[in-house]
């Protein structure tokens, strides 16, 4: 089911019918309380069937009307006995109460703005200290209406100034707040413009504060932000060629004559997409090509002189005359990603179309024809939605360019083993520190396939079991002859009596076969055995993605302890001995200074 193409009337029209259709869709159940200051019963309806599509079936809590403060603070026992997993607090500037008056001096300023953003603090302090849950803020968008006119952003007394100032508040405070998720309602109503925003007929009304555009902006929103919490945001940008990253077709028109660079609308145009996707790879986007192309006419684009992006930027390329969406699953089988990592980029609405019908999981935005469309089609898709930028995102597209020349390498020796030794890898292995905690909870929750038990943790849960002695926390990095792959390996055991039980074992697909596993394995031996632990117990829960791992354990020397007849679930168990051998060979540990 495919919503990004519905109109809004469709959506409206059409939304019980949808929903009957998506609740027969296998789900993760998730419940959502709301803390409303307006109606909001619109921006549900549409979440909650672009949610479906995710992957979400949500139950809803919504708070009564303009009560999000009351029910936070002074009386949450409702929403404690609702259990939600995640918050959201969703309020506009017309809810904000400590305006400042026009004559306001700075230090009256910053009373108000301190005064108002308290009010919020206890909002949020109260909701993690009484339910623990996720929770998403959204920040403010600028009134509608402007008494100072242009100085109402520049004086004290100013209320887009308040709201402004505000908003970096709001912002420093989810800097240093793992659980806390600013929706950027801001920006959002800026792209869609103040007059398409509100609506006051519905305001005065029925106390709903936006346009249907508006309310479907917001459930876009928060639906990437919920896909980005549980690590099912987009991974990779497919791209087709041919008047999508330049204009003209390269076989006809020769590499000279390719509208590309900034001497006309059209070349700057193209050019400025361009830039758009080398800036997602450098966030941690990966590109890769999928066009009906000669794959040698094709590189040739690249090498016009206005081209921003290189080949050396794309971590696949199929360029030939099969089907876009047999090349779709190619690549993304080249890459070890899920289909449901792509979005692919095509001017042409008939392989939109093919694709759509053919991998209903690769999202397929309805970018049209005109290039200058093409971002705002993704920006509005949210398909890149993150939460937490790591230094391993901005380095992740080099790590898959670096991972075509291992695979170069990889044939030219004798055996795997020859290669392994040749690759001179080094590992970082040690427990939990507080610099790596968010990238460690971004691999916990983005890492599908090699994951035992795709357990789910915030930041605030990863921090406080790497404070905890009950735990045995260890990440792993990994560098070779090619780079560094960064921290790519979890391991989270808790400690019970003279047992540890491993509860989370996850990987990066990107270094699978290189033995860290084992160089993992090792490591926890050794902290095992030195906290008194005489047996590990492991557990395999089977989910859609991660078969590649059902027989984890037993590779590992692990005995099955049980299994369910059809696969499951199964729990293995490794007696610990003081003859144990370690089982790396191929990897060098890193010496660590413990203080």
């Amino acid at each position: 089911m495919r919503l990004d193409a519905c109109s809004i009337q469709e959506l409206l029209r059409s939304k019980s019918k949808l929903r009957r259709q998506l609740q027969n869709h296998s789900c993760r159940d998730l419940r959502i309380a709301v803390l409303r200051g307006s109606t909001v019963n619109e921006m549900i309806e549409f979440a909650e069937l672009f949610l479906l599509v995710e992957g979400f079936r949500c139950t809803f809590y919504q708070s009564e009307y303009n009560k999000y403060y009351e029910e936070a603070v002074l009386d949450s026992e409702r929403i404690v006995k609702f259990r939600p997993d995640i918050v959201y607090v969703h309020t506009s500037c017309m809810n904000l109460q400590g305006w400042p008056p026009l004559s306001a001096t700075e230090a009256d300023h910053e009373s108000f703005v301190a005064g108002e953003f308290s009010r919020f603090q206890q909002i949020w302090h109260s909701l993690q200290q009484n339910v623990g849950s996720h929770i998403i803020q959204n920040n403010f968008e600028l009134p509608p209406f402007r008494v100072l006119g242009n100085l109402d952003s520049i004086a004290y007394g100013g209320r887009a100034k308040f709201v402004n100032r505000l908003n970096v508040e709001f912002a420093n405070e989810a800097l240093n707040d793992p659980r806390l998720f600013v929706q950027d309602v801001n920006a959002l109503s800026a792209a869609l413009g103040s007059r398409n925003w509100f609506d006051w007929e519905r305001w005065y009304s029925y106390k709903i504060m936006t346009t249907p555009a508006a309310s479907l902006a917001l459930a876009r929103s928060v639906t990437a932000i919920v896909r980005a919490l549980y690590g099912r945001s987009r991974k990779c940008l497919v791209l087709d060629l041919d008047n999508t990253l330049w204009g003209g077709v390269i076989g006809d028109d020769g590499p000279e004559n390719i509208k590309i660079g900034r001497e006309t609308a059209v070349g700057e145009a193209y050019t400025a997409f361009q830039e758009y996707c080398l800036m997602l790879r450098s966030r941690g986007i990966l590109l890769a090509v999928c066009s009906k192309n000669d794959e040698e006419t094709a590189k040739q684009g690249f090498e016009h002189p206005d081209s921003v992006l290189k080949l050396s930027h794309f971590s696949a390329f199929r360029a030939n005359w099969e089907p876009k969406h047999e090349n779709l699953t190619a690549i993304a089988k080249e890459l070890n990603l899920g289909i449901d990592s792509l979005v692919f980029v095509d001017d042409n609405p008939a392989e939109r179309a093919l694709v759509a019908s053919q991998l209903p999981m690769v999202a397929v935005p309805d970018v049209g024809s005109d290039v200058t469309q093409f971002i705002p089609a993704l920006e509005a898709g949210g398909y890149f939605e993150t939460v937490r930028v790591s230094a391993e995102d901005f380095s992740r597209a080099d790590t898959y360019a670096a991972n075509s020349q291992r695979a170069l390498l990889k044939s030219k020796f004798r055996d795997y083993g020859e290669y392994l030794d040749s690759l001179q890898m080094t590992a970082e292995i040690d427990a939990f520190k507080p610099v790596y905690l968010d990238r460690i909870t971004q691999l916990t929750n983005k890492t599908n396939q090699f994951n035992l038990t795709t357990r789910r943790y915030t930041a605030a849960e990863i921090q406080k079991m790497s404070l905890d002695p009950a735990y045995i926390t260890l990440y792993g990095k990994l560098t070779d002859a090619f780079g560094d792959n960064g921290l790519v390996s979890v391991i989270v055991g808790r400690k019970d009596g003279s047992t540890l039980h491993i509860e989370l074992w996850l990987m990066s697909c990107r270094v699978l076969k290189r033995d860290l596993e084992l160089a993992m394995l090792d490591e926890l031996v050794t902290r095992a055995q030195a906290a008194g632990i005489e047996t590990i117990v492991g557990y395999y829960y089977r989910t859609p993605r991660n078969s590649m791992v059902a027989d984890h354990y037993r590779r590992m020397g692990f005995e099955c302890e049980s299994q369910d007849p059809d696969g499951g679930q199964s729990m293995w168990r490794l007696q610990l001995t003081t003859d144990y051998q370690p089982k790396r060979r191929y990897i060098q540990l890193k010496d660590l200074v413990h203080t």
